[in-house]
């Protein structure tokens, strides 16, 4: 009974943020979100380091400093029939920083520091599909020192070390709301026989189903688990070509980086621990013995409930952080024009499935397997920067961006779906050596339905949550850059 309480609440554990389009932060550059976060075949100097490590060889000056900060306010919402429920997500704010420097005319190296992941879904306490998720939020950080070549006037190449780390928090039900009402409603009907042999029980039956009558609309039980994921290495690097004075092909490539959860912090919360633990859970147990003492022949689904000490120990988890393939072109008809476009090729089949241990062994009968079955996925990105005067651009761009979970692996804690974001910004340049630039990006989801499958933390049975999910999200951002 403890192992299954367990499997249904954490199913979906911490760093599930590795889902691209619903994790996967469009804020490494406040001037390419405007042109819907192009940059694999355009020379950005120091921010090249992120978008594709050959441009930073191309830098103009010696030295290149960038930075900036975007505000990402999503909301989401889910529909079954006529339940709906909104989410009440607080804003993050991913940021970065580059510093390039030109060593030679032929070389340049640098240092940036991103935030490629970086979200927060937050359902409330007490909805339908709290025994999948009640919240979660992520933080991602990435520092990549990176050196670039130019191998001749028109050819480059560039290499960076990604080290990546950050922090995860998870809160979902180990008991949510009408979980008890559905396992009385399930147990009830099969003792009645034996209920009507013994009606001196019935006094006990009647104050528990008055007990269980309070968690009808409130999660009972619910585990919180946090952990930070220590540094892991990977790589960042990257081609660009030349081909006239009007177009630039590049290719980059980042490599998939094993996030890792060492010892994670996991604490258990209830809507009533006294009244839970004291008077309902030993009524439940209580009646269950006497039945299992005076009939030892008459099956039952559940022989007793019981909350796991999961607060009594940590866990660990792993799990892939995909690769990324990035081919894109520009095309320069004017001095005052930029058009670029793109594909980036995101690895998600390496997410197979989420493994989860707990320690000390004592909590090892709690581990878990879970399927995730994630499918490999593409974004397409176009974008345009036109220079209005000396001092002034303008950017709009837009970008596709497939969901790689598949409709029956479709969970609340990550509502993935095919997204549009569309885009706009502007530079000002109130001297040549200082750009200050503005973004706006809104992001709408392809509404669609879908469901996940999982064990009932009472009765074991197989149960199904599913419906019609939609998402939104408005993402302003600034930066400033100075070249000198």
């Amino acid at each position: 009974m403890k192992k299954v309480i367990v499997l249904a609440c954490l199913s979906m554990l911490p760093l599930t943020y590795a889902a691209a389009e619903g994790y996967q932060a469009n804020a490494q550059s406040t001037k390419q979100a405007g042109m819907g976060h192009v940059g694999v075949a355009m020379k950005l100097g120091a921010e090249s380091m992120h978008f594709n490590p050959a441009g930073l060889a191309f830098m103009e000056n010696n030295i290149h400093l960038s930075a900036g900060v975007s505000g990402v306010f999503s909301k989401g919402k889910f529909t079954s029939g006529d339940y709906m429920q909104k989410s009440d997500n607080t804003p993050t704010t991913p940021l970065y920083l580059y510093a390039g420097f030109k060593i030679y005319d032929f070389l340049a190296a640098g240092v940036s520091v991103t935030t490629p992941y970086g979200s927060i879904m937050d359902w409330g306490k007490d909805w339908k599909g709290s025994h999948l998720v009640q919240d979660i939020s992520l933080k991602a950080f990435n520092i990549q020192p990176t050196v670039s070549w130019k191998i001749m006037d028109r050819l480059s190449i560039g290499a960076g070390l990604m080290m990546e780390f950050g922090n995860i928090k998870l809160s979902r039900a180990l008991i949510g709301p009408g979980a008890i009402n559905n396992m009385a409603n399930t147990l009830l009907p099969q003792l009645q026989p034996i209920l009507q042999q013994h009606p001196e029980w019935m006094g006990m039956v009647n104050t528990m189903i008055q007990d269980i009558e309070k968690y009808k609309d409130a999660s009972a039980a619910s585990v919180n688990l946090k952990g930070n994921a220590g540094i892991r290495l990977g790589f960042n690097v990257g081609a660009m070509f030349d081909v006239n004075d009007k177009i630039t092909v590049g290719v980059s490539y980042r490599s998939k980086v094993k996030a890792r959860v060492k010892e994670g912090d996991i604490s258990l919360s209830y809507a009533n621990e006294s009244d839970l633990k004291e008077k309902l859970l030993p009524e439940v147990n209580a009646l269950l013995n006497k039945i299992k003492s005076e009939y030892p022949n008459v099956s039952l689904p559940i022989s007793g409930i019981a909350v796991p000490p999961l607060d009594e120990g940590t866990f660990s988890a792993e799990l892939p952080l995909p690769d990324n393939w990035n081919v894109g072109i520009t095309y320069k008809p004017t001095d005052r024009w930029i058009l670029s476009g793109e594909v980036q090729f995101v690895g998600w089949g390496a997410y197979d499935q989420l493994a989860i241990e707990f320690s000390p062994s004592s909590l090892s009968q709690y581990d878990l397997v879970a399927d995730k079955k994630y499918e490999n996925s593409r974004i397409y990105r176009v974008g345009a920067q036109f220079a209005a005067t000396s001092r002034f651009d303008v950017r709009l761009g837009a970008y596709y961006d497939e969901s790689p979970v598949k409709d029956n692996y479709l969970n609340p804690e990550t509502p993935s779906m095919d997204k549009l974001g569309i885009t706009a910004g502007l530079s000002f340049r109130p001297i040549d050596c200082l750009s200050v630039d503005f973004a706006f990006s809104y992001v709408t989801g392809f509404g669609r339905d879908g469901s996940y499958t999982d064990k009932d933390l009472l009765t074991g049975t197989t149960r199904t949550f599913g419906g019609h999910y939609n998402v939104y999200a408005l993402m302003p951002a600034i930066g400033v850059s100075y070249a000198f």
